[in-house]
């Protein structure tokens, strides 16, 4: 059963620059209590940034995973204010499409229900030869929220699943053959309560 209603069809891939964080230990700005459970796996807080006054990330590995060559990763951000949802995936909507321009690979989907919208969409980085080194699906799911004090906000629970070289076809035929199942995981996930830190 579909749970999200298709608005745009197209598929999606992207540069994607790899970023490596450091390894100081992270804060759960959200106060979500763990390890998450998502997809019959518990997830811990690998990293966490709030990079400005109303916006925080956090990202979640389970165990054994490394950041900077996980095959899975959870993550969770939060907008603090009075945002619309659309607007909000309006901005990542944007950029794929920008990206579409200089990538041949890139394609979305994105879906709607009840006021929440999702995004699914691939990305590829190539090594310094011009080979496909990775290809990363992400799910991006957007809805509007109250945190604990009241106040309104848009979180995005998303789910990032990575295929690297030599094995990237590998990752293709099985991404193809379960491409619903993470799909309808992540539409599924009952998001957290939000209680911010510095309120």
């Amino acid at each position: 059963m579909k749970l999200f209603k298709l608005i745009a069809p197209a598929l999606i891939a992207i540069l994607f620059s790899i970023s490596v964080k450091g390894q100081q230990k992270a804060t759960d700005f959200l106060s979500i209590p763990g390890p998450v459970q998502f997809d019959n796996a518990s997830w811990r807080l690998n990293w966490s940034s709030h990079p400005n006054a109303n916006y925080y990330k956090q990202e979640y590995l389970t165990p054994g995973e490394q950041a900077d060559k996980y095959k899975r990763m959870l993550m969770i951000d939060y907008i603090a204010g009075s945002y619309a949802v659309k607007d909000i995936a309006g901005i990542k909507l944007n950029e794929l499409k920008k990206l579409k321009e200089t990538n041949p690979i890139v394609q979305f989907q994105m879906y709607e229900n009840n006021g929440e919208i999702i995004l699914d969409f691939l990305l590829s980085a190539n090594d310094n030869k011009g080979s496909v080194a990775i290809i990363e699906r992400n799910i991006y799911r957007y809805r509007s929220i109250t945190d604990s004090s009241g106040n309104p906000g848009v979180v995005l629970f998303g789910l990032s699943e990575r295929g690297y070289a030599p094995d990237i076809e590998k990752f293709l035929t099985d991404l193809k053959s379960n491409i619903q199942t993470s799909l309808n995981a992540v539409a599924a996930f009952n998001i957290p309560q939000v209680n911010l830190k510095n309120k």
